[in-house]
């Protein structure tokens, strides 16, 4: 390879986006899953096994985490106060409507991103690293939570979501 020639690129930002999208709408038809049980709490919420957060609660921290690393990557502030604390409502309409809000806006976002922003290091919250390390850092921990979405549904005698139909 001469001097004038660049090497490939292993991942571009659409293909970062098509991976990552595909597993939101695996994540998203296992928030659907969760029965909703008009006469008590919606299980979405209010249902654990051995202690770990209710489903809904992950979740929203999948949409925090997401939301962050957007925000970062438009303003270059990185640091803990760009992740928003704020409680989140815990109803499964409201969790839908943001979830799907920021798919769009990962599709708008995501795909115009220059390959310099997303890898060149940055102070996270969650150590220094590049945003695309970052983002599969967040698609790692979304599996992680998916997979406790799983034995949450089959605790309740509900059959999972096919985990390869993305």
């Amino acid at each position: 390879m001469t001097q004038t020639e660049s090497a490939p690129t292993l991942l571009t930002p659409a293909g970062l986006l098509a991976h990552w999208q595909g597993h939101r709408r695996l994540t998203r038809r296992v928030i659907e899953a969760f029965p909703e049980d008009h006469q008590s709490e919606d299980k979405l919420f209010s249902f654990s096994v051995g202690g770990m957060r209710p489903f809904g609660l992950l979740a929203w921290e999948m949409i925090t985490t997401t939301t962050y690393l957007l925000d970062a990557l438009q303003t270059n502030v990185w640091g803990w106060e760009g992740l928003s604390r704020e409680p989140k409502p815990q109803e499964r309409a409201a969790l839908l409507a943001a979830w799907d809000a920021l798919g769009a806006r990962m599709d708008a976002e995501v795909p115009a991103t220059s390959l310099a922003a997303l890898t060149t290091e940055q102070d996270m919250p969650f150590g220094r690293q590049t945003p695309t390390a970052a983002a599969f850092y967040m698609i790692d921990n979304e599996v992680h939570h998916r997979g406790q979405g799983y034995v949450y549904l089959r605790a309740l005698g509900i059959e999972p979501p096919p985990f390869y139909v993305r």
